[in-house]
């Protein structure tokens, strides 16, 4: 019998490596507190590993939209938008849930991308999950805030 060193495996999912560029925005207390751009590094049915090269607050909720390689009708370029939370980052790679998911055509020009637009469907969807939160937290708590 051969002795195995195995790693704990976080993942619940496979993540296929996909190197796309992607752009970011985060989300904290309501206001979008970064955005910029990179690289994916993998992609699973449930999370994105990226490379953004910053750190990104653990638990923040984030919108990441990525080039998608396939071509809608063989001739419209697709972005995949995802919502999600932080759940790891360093310098080097940051790991993001996928709790929303959509796909959207883009333009075909090169379109130079100066500022995070604020018309964000990120706070509209954060303010849903927290609401849903603090549902599901006062149905199961008799703390008096939820009365």
């Amino acid at each position: 019998m051969r002795n195995e060193v195995k790693t704990a495996e976080r993942r619940a999912k496979f993540r296929f490596p996909m190197q796309r560029e992607l752009r970011f925005k985060v989300l904290e207390d309501g206001v979008i507190i970064a955005a910029g751009s990179g690289e994916t590094v993998n992609l699973s049915s449930t999370g994105i590993g990226m490379a953004i090269g910053q750190q990104l607050t653990i638990g923040a909720f984030v919108e990441i939209s990525v080039s998608w390689p396939v071509l809608l009708n063989a001739t419209c370029p697709m972005r995949l938008i995802v919502f999600g939370r932080v759940l790891r980052s360093d310098d080097s790679l940051t790991a993001c849930s996928i709790e929303k998911y959509e796909f959207r055509t883009q333009s075909r020009g090169l379109h130079i991308v100066t500022q995070a637009r604020s018309d964000s469907m990120l706070q509209r969807w954060a303010e849903t999950v927290k609401a849903r939160t603090m549902a599901v937290g006062c149905a199961h708590a008799s703390a008096p805030a939820c009365s």
